[in-house]
């Protein structure tokens, strides 16, 4: 990797991470586009260039989601009853959408996955729809359904999962400070399962460049990682001073225009 791709990585790593903490969406939502015209630039092997970019952003997470979810928690925020019924399922559903789903998908069709996904959450987060007062988080058998969704969707497009876990809980009643705070503690789960399926399924991948294991690309992880976990923290701080109403509103700006990116990515894949 050349060094003069340090800086701009190093701040990356530092947006993303104060936007995990602030929206609990793990940065991977912004990070995927970024990487994916990063790695363009390296001229990395085109029919791997997203599946690489989305398995290290959502390495990434490993270690933001640390950062931010301790934040958090030192507010009281974090819904850890939540946390335990959803994990299952999570760890399901990546393991399934990070292994061969996620490896045969070809970079169009995944580019496509991905702006149709984040695209239909800010839509809902915009709408602001108020969920009916008698909605509750499901039981025991949809709370680990829901969980496989979540991870399944996550893995196949390198996200946290705030972009699915939150609007859920939310229409569930749950308040929009202690969904951000949940779906960041969700991040490490999520990410554990689906680059353990990325490594699998890109380990025996021919031509990915030096410094790969399976579809994660080290380098890139490492400068990432090491500006994220110093301004997961300040995020977190944020989110817990800002008003419910512009917390929505920033978040789906941020999805939308993300959106709008990968599905110029998937038109001039196809």
């Amino acid at each position: 990797m050349s060094f003069s791709l340090i800086p701009a990585l190093l701040l990356l790593g530092a947006f993303t991470g104060f936007c995990a903490g602030l929206l609990g969406v793990g940065g991977g939502m912004i990070m995927v586009p970024f990487l994916t015209l990063t790695f363009s630039w390296m001229a990395f092997p085109e029919h791997a260039i997203v599946h690489m970019a989305i398995a290290t952003s959502m390495s990434t997470i490993l270690f933001t989601s640390l950062s931010s979810v301790r934040a958090h928690h030192k507010r009281g925020a974090v819904r850890w009853p939540v946390v335990l019924a959803l994990a299952p399922g999570i760890v399901l559903g990546g393991m399934v959408g990070g292994g061969k789903v996620f490896a045969a998908l070809k970079t169009g069709w995944l580019s496509l996955l991905f702006a149709l996904f984040v695209g239909f959450s800010a839509w809902q987060m915009l709408r602001n729809r108020k969920p009916s007062p008698s909605r509750q988080l499901p039981g025991a058998p949809g709370m680990v359904g829901a969980g496989s969704v979540i991870g399944f969707l996550s893995s196949l497009v390198g996200a946290g999962g705030g972009f699915v876990s939150v609007p859920f809980m939310t229409w569930c009643n749950v308040p929009i400070h202690n969904a951000v705070a949940t779906s960041a503690a969700l991040g490490f789960p999520i990410a554990v399962a689906s680059v353990v399926g990325y490594v699998w399924s890109g380990y025996d991948m021919p031509g990915l460049p030096a410094g790969s294991i399976g579809y994660v690309y080290l380098p890139a992880l490492a400068v990432i990682a090491l500006a994220s976990v110093v301004t997961a923290p300040w995020g977190a701080r944020t989110a817990h001073r800002m008003p419910v109403a512009r917390l929505k509103r920033v978040f789906a700006a941020m999805l939308f225009c993300l959106s709008a990116y990968m599905l110029w990515k998937a038109w001039r894949s196809f």
